[in-house]
């Protein structure tokens, strides 16, 4: 191997620099599902839940990052949040909530159908058409972010000198 192609090796691409008009257009297209969302009555909150929790699951740090600090900045708990990758062992969310993760947890594992048929049929009990077509584009978002920035490698850096 070259030396060239070595150090090329030990680096990853960020897709996101390397390509912006894609990483502009999911940019827009989460703009536009954050939008969709608070028309249908979602708020930020439950949002920002989604948007961890499906982190959580993918093992995005840089959006893990990001995301615990925009929940923290809409009202969350920090006890709420210690506790998002057990929330169906807890009492603290909502049933709206739970089904919002139910159907964010199914949207980001597709290949389980009964797992999916679950959260739909959860979620039909208290959400509407507009609430579970806009929490599906929430978790697809943010799915197609945790992708960008793991296999970008996006670093999370300690703020602090």
């Amino acid at each position: 191997m070259s030396e060239r192609a070595a150090d090329h090796g030990s680096r990853r691409v960020y897709v996101d620099k390397q390509s912006p008009k894609p990483y502009h257009a999911l940019v827009q297209t989460a703009e536009a599902v954050r939008a969709t969302a608070a028309e249908a009555g979602l708020d930020r909150l439950l949002v920002e839940l989604v948007n961890l929790r499906v982190s959580q699951i993918n093992g995005c740090a840089s959006c893990l990052d990001v995301h615990t600090r925009a929940a923290l900045r809409a009202g969350e708990t920090t006890r709420r949040l210690g506790v998002l990758a057990a929330w169906r062992d807890t009492e603290l969310f909502t049933a709206r909530e739970r089904a919002a993760l139910d159907l964010a947890e199914a949207t980001t594992h597709p290949a389980n159908a009964l797992l999916q048929e679950k959260a739909y049929e959860a979620a039909r009990e208290v959400l509407d058409d507009d609430q579970i077509s806009a929490v599906i584009w929430v978790a697809v978002t943010i799915n197609a972010f945790n992708r960008v920035s793991i296999m970008s490698k996006h670093p999370v850096r300690d703020p602090r000198p």
